[in-house]
């Protein structure tokens, strides 16, 4: 659909060519390790039906989701390689997991009991990938814990132990700190890795790394990788570049955003336009009004950041507090009109606002903006 028939006038554009660059181009990277794209969260906004597929085109041959309905849908749109839930479940809900046919994680004894006594009941064999916490203190087995988990999972003849992971906590982080926590981190799972091993219970799919130990640490390529924000087109720190420019590879920012203006008004100098009369405008100036605001995942906290949009190439700032639908935009004196397009995230001519801009107005995280892109702005595929 274009973006003229849509019912209002701001959309997002993803581009599927991008998605599927950014896989081939992480693959690479990875060397023999299969790809795992992490498409929770709608994949981060960009919708998990059209990253899975543009993922699969570029090389993933697996998928993690973080619930069983993100699960469900992608089985329901057809996709047919291993999803697997990221966090374990509660016990109630694990027979709605194995009926779409979704990997468990257990990440603890009692979650290995109850995945066991779902899988007998419903029979057949069902894959299971074992979590264990090597420091991050959120979820997984404790590694004193881990042989009993493992015992549980292999006397079941309903259940296939197939994977075993861990997460990391800063492997995006440059500081010494940081570096040694995640080395750490990775000689943790290097013993749990020997120690199953030795036991010949090690499952045949171990995995560690991120988007961020994906590109940074080359030991934590096992035998397959998780990578999620660089699917997306971004780097997880800056410092992690090196890995795809060795390879002659690069990330595509996949997602745009868009909208029309909807209002154009002459206002004096000294007004102050929006909620709160936050900022007066400094002369006589136009503010034109765009139909995009807190409810479709623009942080009020833009504004207070020195947000920016991009209209025929030009940089302009907002002229006031965000809306719960919409922003208002300061012009000056140039000539913009009621339709004319405006770009709130991506390219336009020789300029670009990305989600680290977001995210460095906003004070948070590019991961957090991509994510909390609201349901009810379109997605249009554009390739």
């Amino acid at each position: 659909m274009p973006a003229e028939e849509l019912h209002r006038s701001a959309w997002a554009e993803i581009s599927a060519s991008a998605l599927t660059n950014n896989v081939r181009a992480l693959h690479a990277v990875a060397g023999g390790a299969a790809i795992c794209a992490v498409v929770k969260a709608d994949a981060y906004g960009h919708g998990a039906i059209t990253t899975a597929r543009a993922a699969r085109a570029g090389g993933a041959s697996f998928f993690g989701v973080a619930t069983i309905d993100e699960g469900a849908e992608l089985r329901d749109a057809g996709v047919a390689e291993p999803i697997l839930l990221l966090a374990e479940i509660e016990p109630r809900t694990i027979p709605d997991a194995l009926a779409h046919h979704l990997t468990l994680t257990v990440g603890s004894l009692e979650g290995a009991k109850a995945a066991v006594a779902s899988a007998e009941a419903i029979g057949g064999l069902h894959p299971v990938h074992v979590k264990v916490d090597t420091g991050m203190h959120r979820m997984g087995v404790a590694p004193e814990l881990l042989d009993d988990v493992i015992d549980t999972l292999l006397h079941s003849l309903s259940v296939d132990l197939e994977g075993l992971f861990s997460h990391l906590a800063v492997a995006d982080g440059s500081s010494d700190e940081d570096r040694a926590f995640t080395r750490l981190q990775l000689d943790r799972f290097d013993e749990i890795v020997a120690t199953l091993e030795r036991r010949d219970t090690l499952p045949r799919v171990v995995h560690v790394a991120n988007s961020a130990a994906t590109l940074g640490y080359p030991t934590a390529r096992r035998t397959m990788v998780r990578p999620g924000l660089s699917i997306y087109g971004y780097l997880p720190a800056p410092w992690l570049a090196g890995a795809l420019d060795e390879r002659g590879e690069h990330l595509e920012i996949a997602l745009s955003v868009h909208a029309r203006v909807v209002a154009v008004r002459r206002v004096r100098a000294g007004a102050r336009p929006s909620y709160g009369r936050r900022r007066a405008v400094t002369r006589d100036s136009t503010v034109i009004t765009l139909p995009f605001g807190y409810a479709d995942g623009y942080p009020r906290a833009l504004f207070a950041g020195g947000a920016e949009v991009l209209i025929k190439g030009r940089r302009y700032p907002l002229a006031g507090n965000v809306t719960m639908d919409q922003i208002v935009v300061d012009v000056g004196d140039d000539d913009v009109h009621l339709g004319d397009d405006v770009v709130l995230l991506g390219r336009d001519g020789d300029e670009i606002i990305t989600a680290d801009d977001w995210a460095r107005w906003g004070n948070t995280i590019s991961w957090e903006i991509l994510a909390r892109l609201g349901a009810r702005v379109p997605r249009l595929v554009v390739d």
